[in-house]
């Protein structure tokens, strides 16, 4: 091949006859005459192919462009996108067991708009909390079963719709089509089953039907609105509340609700949510707003623990931009907007599964090599990219007083501050 590399202006750095070689982490250039050049996989931003060129799109700004492959071109570009996925699968911090392997077919993919997103060949994943779709001539993308409202077979194909109202079309299948839709809903219903079982058991004396109903709203361990568990049944949001006392975080949230909008708070829990932790975990939501944009708040409390860890830190997220705030007159509006932000934060969060590290780490810290992991699901999870854009601070636990003192000046700076990027950070 021969290559080009090109700085942020566009100025040749350098160029010539090469030889390219793709490996497990990154893709090696060897000029014909000159040192080579290792490019590392989470150091491409982006690909693009035009009229035959690749251009590669890299973390340092600069451009480096591949062409003259010939009748190597394709295969080329179709083992660089596959071994980049398979990093950026890694990184989309994704640890979780594989449901079923490779399913080739071709996809359509639209967004709430209905407009397609993108299209073309793909390989279909079922991991145990979500499908992952691998184009092969573009990134992935993945979509959590919980966000999953209907799965229909057409003309031998499936469709899936999202809550958000996106759509994903898989067909061409072949015989895989039956196997991946039946893996598809004994995954979707192995999840509803576990949150029902918890619920169970947590519940022993309680309406298995009302159990059932609630169980849709805490798939996958989505955090659950008060209005929505009262609507089934009055008495069991109480009792969640109380479940929050073994976890550890009752106190923090008393405290915070007594803040916050009647019926807006929301409970998650779920078993087994993280490698290191294990039995009975619960997390909240608590939003904290008004129509008086001088009242502390635009702000989301969430915090999360186990029976075996306690919460070490409350997290705040903005729920609107600090400029859009004040023009708030309607609460009933401001109320829409805040279903919206929590209904997007549970995707966020489950996007993530649940870390904390990579939304409250300064962009500076990304850089570090402990952190390079995380550099790259900031710039390829958009999902992580929300929560650090809507996050103001968090609130570490080292005394009842010290922790509520630091909440109540955290939620005047958010009302006071007019730079949506300023964050909180304690004594300033």
């Amino acid at each position: 091949m021969n290559h080009l590399l090109v700085d942020d202006k566009g100025a040749e750095i350098e160029a010539g006859e090469s030889v390219g070689r793709l490996e497990k982490e990154k893709v090696t250039i060897l000029p014909k005459s000159g040192a080579a050049l290792a490019v590392p996989y989470r150091d491409i931003l982006d690909i693009e192919e035009t009229d035959y060129r690749i251009n590669l799109f890299l973390s340092s700004k600069e451009k480096l462009v591949l062409f003259y492959l010939g009748y190597h071109h394709d295969d080329f570009l179709r083992m660089l996108m596959r071994l980049r996925n398979e990093v950026l699968l890694k990184d989309m911090l994704m640890h979780e067991t594989l449901k079923k392997k490779d399913v080739e077919a071709e996809f359509s993919y639209f967004d709430e708009d209905g407009k397609e997103k993108n299209s073309g060949e793909c390989k279909a994943r079922l991991y145990e909390t979500g499908l992952v779709v691998i184009p092969l001539r573009s990134e992935i993308f993945r979509i959590p079963y919980s966000d999953i409202l209907e799965v229909e077979e057409e003309d031998y194909a499936l469709i899936i719709t999202t809550d958000f109202g996106e759509r994903l079309i898989l067909s061409k299948m072949g015989w895989q089509l039956d196997p991946f839709k039946e893996t598809l809903t004994t995954i979707n219903n192995e999840l509803q089953s576990k949150v029902l079982a918890l619920l169970q058991e947590l519940f022993p004396n309680e309406n298995p039907l009302q159990l059932r109903k609630i169980a849709q709203f805490m798939k996958e361990g989505k955090a659950a609105s008060q209005s929505d568990i009262e609507s089934v049944n009055p008495n069991l949001w109480q009792r969640l509340e109380k479940r929050l006392e073994s976890a550890g975080i009752k106190e923090q949230y008393d405290f915070l609700k007594s803040l916050s909008q009647q019926k807006k708070a929301c409970i998650g829990l779920k078993r087994g949510l993280l490698g290191d932790l294990t039995g009975e975990y619960m997390w909240f939501f608590i939003p904290i707003y008004s129509t008086n944009p001088k009242e502390p708040g635009n702000a989301i409390a969430m915090e999360a623990a186990s029976e075996e860890s306690g919460g070490k830190a409350t997290y705040f997220f903005r729920i609107v931009s600090r400029a859009d705030y004040p023009r708030f007159k309607n609460i009933e509006d401001l109320h829409m907007a805040v279903d919206n932000f929590i209904k997007r934060m549970n995707r966020c969060m489950l996007d993530i599964n649940f870390r904390r590290e990579p939304i409250y780490l300064p962009d500076e810290q990304l850089d570090e090599p402990r952190h390079i992991r995380y550099r790259f699901a900031v710039q390829k999870l958009s999902s992580l990219r929300v929560l650090r854009s809507h996050f103001v601070g968090r609130v570490i636990h080292a005394s009842p007083e010290q922790w509520k003192n630091d909440v109540t000046d955290l939620l005047k700076f958010n009302v006071a501050a007019q730079d949506d990027s300023v964050k909180w950070k304690r004594g300033e």
